[in-house]
């Protein structure tokens, strides 16, 4: 993206170490001892009752015995009267049932991001790294209540689908796919398209996690807003600190990686470098205002981060919300101001 042949040394102020916190430790060691101990402690909650696959332990739709309660209702003809609980019988006195959600497996879809802006970074790693790194954690944390794993794979149309399977080897395979697949396109990426693919593809309800950095044309929302409507999804949105601020680094040319369009910028124009930072906040803005209006759960993640703590934080408060039983944002279908990129 950056053509200049020493950008390297141009961006090295930027390319720096993660930030250790106040005391000289950090809070996530990156030992494997220490990531595999947290990572069991760790749980990636479904919230909605999606799950209809045997053998899992996620909520289903289906009531019958279960752990998660769900309601206690009049004894009616037909139920099973193991079912009844005798101490709130006792107390009303006409037989009561307890009903729970049964637990089952649901089916989880990544869909994958692989264009070439994704191939992109100046801090720690690339956007494809981080993305790589989230989905073998992701994977490995889903895949324990035996869940299915799938994935769409896509750049300036729908490339590849996996299948959804269960098991560690799945995972694995999905993850070679990720490292050798290799991209011709020349367009920009079309995430209305894997959308729209995804919608036709998948028959149940599903927990689908999308792995982007939303760098794409605009009209995706209303794709999503339908998907959101069936589905729970997560997006994850990859970053780079130099696609929110440009530094003071003289003359460069810009690229875009996707069509190879190129823009010869001074740097050092400070009017510039706010009109730039000015655009990425409207964009950001405007992404999280679309996810919200979809029902769609956001997770940042960015190259200059680990991800391990970004994915505790977010998953604390998956599970705060399940355990106190918080409503899912609501997916509302109105029409927002499009954003178009750019500086104006």
């Amino acid at each position: 993206m950056w053509r200049n042949k020493n950008w390297f040394q141009l961006f090295s102020d930027v390319i720096a170490e993660p930030p250790i916190p106040a005391g000289g430790q950090q809070t996530f060691s990156n030992s494997s001892a220490q990531s595999d101990l947290l990572l069991r402690r760790l749980n990636w909650s479904v919230l909605r009752p999606l799950a209809s696959y045997l053998g899992g332990s996620e909520r289903s739709q289906f009531l019958g015995p279960g752990v998660e309660f769900s309601e206690i209702r009049a004894y009616q003809p037909g139920d099973d009267i193991r079912f009844i609980d005798w101490n709130i019988s006792a107390r009303t006195e006409q037989p009561m049932v307890r009903e729970a959600h049964v637990e089952r497996a649901v089916d989880v879809w990544f869909l994958i991001d692989v264009s070439a802006s994704i191939n992109w970074g100046t801090a720690s790693c690339l956007k494809s790294d981080r993305a790589l790194e989230f989905i073998a954690l992701a994977g490995q944390l889903l895949n324990r209540s035996g869940n299915r794993l799938g994935a769409v794979i896509f750049a300036d149309m729908p490339l590849e689908v996996l299948p959804p399977v269960t098991g560690r080897l799945h995972l694995l395979h999905l993850l070679a796919r990720l490292r050798t697949i290799k991209t011709s396109s020349t367009g920009p990426t079309d995430l209305y398209a894997a959308l729209n693919k995804t919608q036709r593809i998948l028959r149940r309800r599903s927990l689908i996690v999308l792995v982007s950095d939303f760098l794409v044309q605009d009209g995706w929302q209303s794709a999503l807003g339908k998907l959101a409507q069936r589905h729970e999804i997560v997006a994850v949105r990859l970053q780079d600190p130099r696609e929110g601020a440009l530094p003071d680094v003289g003359l460069v040319t810009l690229e875009d990686p996707e069509t190879g369009q190129q823009l010869f910028v001074d740097t050092g124009d400070t009017t510039l470098r706010e009109r730039f930072m000015q655009a990425a906040l409207q964009q950001e803005e405007q992404l999280r205002a679309g996810f919200a209006r979809c029902g769609v759960e956001l997770l940042q993640l960015g190259t200059d981060q680990d991800v391990i703590p970004a994915m505790v934080r977010f998953l604390q408060k998956r599970q705060h919300r399940r355990t106190r039983k918080l409503p899912l944002p609501q997916t509302q279908m109105t029409s927002g101001p499009a954003w178009k990129g750019g500086i104006q």
